[in-house]
């Protein structure tokens, strides 16, 4: 077997292989510098990538309770593999109470959390927390769409550092100040990070539009530095914004904001009022036609145009018609026609 290479014995060849030229400073030898015959191979290995100090210990943990979707399951997979400081956990039980998530977060070392809360099969809900002092959002999660099922042609390296892009609206407002730095300390990978590669490659964007923030990926292109977008996309409608994490006192609470159930039954009560409209204009025009209709007295004109017809021959029958045979069958009937038909042909002959 071979002997193992020690890192003093790599340092010391690497400067050994150094010396081989000559520096300015050295006295050349008489006869002037000679040329090698033979040219001499130099390996050099290249100085380790991250040469800085992991300072930035930020880890999320993103993990769901029981009941989500397969799109939710997919978009917190897109997630993780877009943020090598994340951790992963089982799903959390639905009776368990959120508080518990601050001892989960401690068990796994980490920070913050991004959490998925589902509600009746249909509404999905993010929670992100500064674990465990505060403060922490929730976010109603709208129009999802995830890696796999957008087919989008960007790419981008897995690990790389994303730069964190905000609209101007983030510095106006308090409560967009304290989420745009909600956003900078979960979203983005720390320097320097183990699993992280030193590469600028991709972009996330957070935009307010419509009282909503909307999240978009895009990779940056090295030719024209032209945006692609890669994915995951969603919206999120924000609902409050509290002191503590996961719970505390409410600093804000989104006025415009309208939940999923109310949405649901304004739907319902739309469809149920045209229904009741259609019924009410059926009954109308029912009393219309029952009213007594209005009589138009007779137009003098009317009887300009018409021209009388001719008068035919009335014929007296004086022979009484035969009468039909009533089968019930259909092929006996064929049968007696045929038959009357030959009669006639002998007759005539």
């Amino acid at each position: 077997m071979a002997a193992k290479r020690k890192r003093g014995a790599l340092a010391a060849g690497k400067a050994k292989r150094a010396r081989s030229a000559p520096s300015a400073g050295e006295a050349v030898p008489e006869g002037g510098p000679r040329e090698p015959s033979v040219p001499q191979q130099e390996y050099s290995i290249p100085p380790p990538v991250s040469q800085g100090k992991w300072k930035n210990k930020e880890r999320v943990l993103i993990f769901s309770s029981r009941g989500i979707n397969f799109r939710t399951r997919h978009l917190m997979q897109d997630l993780r593999t877009l943020m090598p400081h994340s951790k992963a956990d089982t799903k959390m039980d639905r009776k368990d109470q959120l508080f518990v998530i601050n001892e989960v977060c401690e068990m796994k070392n980490c920070n913050k959390c991004i959490f998925f809360e589902a509600k009746k099969k249909q509404d999905l809900y993010m929670w992100l927390s500064n674990t465990p002092q505060g403060p922490s959002a929730k976010f109603l999660v709208q129009n999802i769409h995830t890696l796999a099922e957008l087919k989008m042609t960007g790419n981008c390296l897995r690990g790389s550092r994303p730069l964190l892009s905000f609209d101007p609206i983030f510095d106006r407002e308090p409560h967009y100040a304290l989420l745009k730095e909600l956003f900078i300390q979960i979203f983005s990978t720390p320097q320097y990070h183990p699993k992280s590669q030193p590469f600028v490659d991709h972009v996330f964007t957070f935009t307010i539009t419509d009282e909503r923030i909307w999240f978009r990926n895009y990779q940056i292109i090295e030719e024209d530095a032209s945006l692609v977008e890669i994915g995951p996309r969603f919206v999120l409608n924000l609902i409050k914004i509290f002191q503590g994490s996961f719970g505390g006192p409410t600093l804000y609470e989104n006025p415009h904001y309208q939940s999923p159930n109310m949405h649901r039954r304004l739907i319902r009560l739309s469809v149920a009022a045209k229904f009741r409209e259609k019924q009410q204009v059926k009954e109308v025009q029912k009393i219309k036609k029952k009213g007594t209709k209005v009589l138009v007295e007779e137009d003098p004109t009317e009887v300009v145009f018409e021209t009388p017809a001719e008068e035919k021959p009335v014929e007296i029958q004086l022979v009484k018609p035969e009468s039909k045979p009533i089968v019930k069958d259909k092929k006996k009937l064929r049968k007696i026609q045929r038959k009357k038909q030959k009669k006639l042909f002998r007759t005539e002959g």
